[in-house]
């Protein structure tokens, strides 16, 4: 009965999908101060506020070649969890493809017994020619959604909004509804 109580209490989270540390010049055209992203104590603000404002959890999306910088400034109970791109974009300076996007992820609901397990990577195409560079395809916020168990009634506020996606799988969430065919593992939202 009191595992029941806690999946029903509404709960607030945050997404962050900030402009990758060293690659702030693909923003520059959308946010007036992308540079900002380009230090690392700028990413440290943001993992702070991420905690501070958001206790019942938060993912931030990242790239692999920040993940060294990142890793020291994260909580000790942080999870990292991996989107695997089948399909990416291969550049002919870059050896070995990034086909791979780290998902940082802090708290969450607790799951029931009743509730499958998440993995803790997906596979999913990157979205293209959405006007934003690094424009997440909806079966990826999902699955970030399902990682956080967000449920009906609960908030998630995307602190980087750029083509409007997130928001609207949030909504589609949030508000019951989104459809089996809306989320990437088959498990409606309750």
């Amino acid at each position: 009965m009191e595992r029941k109580a806690a999946v029903a209490a509404v709960m607030r989270f945050a997404y962050a999908d900030p402009p990758y540390l060293g690659c702030a010049s693909y923003y520059r055209q959308h946010h007036p101060e992308a540079d900002i992203w380009d230090d690392p104590e700028t990413h440290r603000r943001l993992i702070a506020r991420l905690g501070d404002e958001y206790p019942d959890g938060w993912a931030m999306s990242a790239s692999v070649p920040s993940l060294f910088a990142l890793l020291p400034m994260l909580p000790a109970d942080c999870r990292i969890c991996v989107w695997v791109k089948p399909f990416c974009s291969f550049k002919p300076s870059v050896r070995i493809a990034y086909a791979w996007e780290p998902i940082i992820l802090a708290g969450g609901r607790k799951r029931t017994r009743e509730q499958r397990t998440i993995r803790d990577w997906f596979a999913c195409e990157i979205a293209m020619k959405q006007g934003l560079v690094g424009a997440k395809p909806a079966p990826v916020v999902h699955w970030i959604l399902d990682l956080l168990n967000v449920q009906r009634g609960d908030s998630v506020a995307d602190l980087f909004p750029g083509t409007g996606i997130v928001g609207r799988c949030v909504e589609a969430r949030c508000s019951g509804v989104a459809t089996l065919a809306d989320l990437p593992l088959g498990e409606a939202a309750a």
